[in-house]
């Protein structure tokens, strides 16, 4: 593209051709951003539900509606186990047919049929074996990852509004107001967060709110002193004293003058903060802290792998998955991080 094509486009633009020249930063946006679509329909690729059931000239959808035994034959009126063979043979039998998922398990669903004892290598019926109880392991590796990737962006979410709100208020009021809150966030950091979730676990159900919550508190600080920095350094500007001058609050300058020229270190470190999160999941998991343990995660693959170090296909797993999430995300940070350095052509 020419000198004269690259000065008429917008920063956004330039900033998007300089993410794009990046082809490893941009090939691993691509990379995880398929990975989330497919563990967002986790449910369609991995699940003990068919998709579809005709039967009896019905069309029946499991995935979506519970039904019960009695509609396909059965004497219960509890929700159908598909995974029976009764219930099975029903749905397959005359003109009856049932389209399966690509994996035919769910996180929390129960080899009974496996002729090893779990947890079970991989094989034809299990491709990444099964874990302890006898659960499909690739099943538990992918809704995993979803919970690891959902939990990551609600906590990066939470810590971000809340770092740009201390951060703008700190840096634009400066004087007694950012010497006040600044003496709070060095008592807080202070804080043992690790005895605290230990206490907190003990005392409360673990849930995964709960652990949102609680890093929430934390999460924030390293984020409000990049945000503090650049409005201590374009507070004193030409155009932000003549904002002040034209009456402008001071809730429009921060809003519309100071904030749009503060976020460029907010989204180069996203990404870092994401891996962070997915990183502090896994080692509460793995210590037995995090989400309840019928949860599928993948910080209780790893303390499993441990507790059956012959069971190498538990831990390899685990390992895989988050360790290449983490280069993915790594590298769309290293993209974004050059992509908005405006001294690079």
């Amino acid at each position: 593209m020419s000198s004269n094509k690259i000065q008429s486009l917008s920063p956004g633009q330039r900033a998007w051709l300089r993410f794009k020249a990046n082809r490893r930063g941009y090939i691993s946006l691509w990379i995880f951003s398929i990975l989330f679509v497919l563990c967002f329909f986790a449910e369609v690729l991995s699940n003990d539900k068919p998709l579809v059931v005709k039967y009896d000239g019905d069309y029946y959808f499991p995935v979506v509606k519970v039904y019960s035994e009695t509609i396909f034959g059965g004497d219960f009126e509890t929700e159908a186990d598909y995974t029976d063979s009764f219930v099975r043979g029903q749905l397959t039998a005359d003109d009856n047919w049932m389209i399966e998922p690509i994996i035919p398990y769910s996180y929390n669903t129960i080899n009974f049929v496996s002729d090893l004892p779990n947890p079970a290598p991989p094989s034809s019926q299990n491709y990444l074996g099964t874990d302890d109880r006898g659960r499909d392991v690739l099943a538990r590796v992918i809704y995993g990852f979803r919970i690891s990737v959902w939990f990551a962006l609600a906590l990066m979410v939470i810590g971000v509004v809340i770092g740009i709100i201390a951060g703008s208020v700190q840096g634009y009021f400066s004087g007694k107001t950012d010497l006040i809150m600044q003496r709070i966030i060095e008592v807080w950091s202070s804080m043992p967060e690790l005895y605290l979730l230990i206490i907190f676990a003990s005392i409360f159900q673990p849930s995964i709110w709960l652990l949102i919550i609680l890093l929430s508190l934390f999460g924030w600080m390293g984020l409000s002193d990049y945000v503090r920095a650049e409005f201590l350094r374009g507070r004193n500007l030409d155009y932000v004293r003549s904002a002040r001058a034209m009456g402008l609050t001071n809730f429009t300058i921060m809003s519309r003058h100071l904030l749009p020229n503060s976020l460029t270190p907010v989204i180069t470190f996203l990404p870092f903060r994401i891996s962070g999160a997915i990183l502090a999941l896994t080692s509460l998991d793995f210590l037995g802290l995090g989400v309840p343990p019928t949860t599928p995660s993948l910080g209780e693959l790893l303390a499993q792998g441990k507790e059956n170090i012959e069971a190498w296909w538990l831990s390899l797993s685990a390992f895989i998955v988050l360790v290449g999430t983490l280069m993915l995300l790594i590298f769309i940070g290293e993209a974004l991080r050059e992509a908005l350095d405006t001294r690079k052509n």
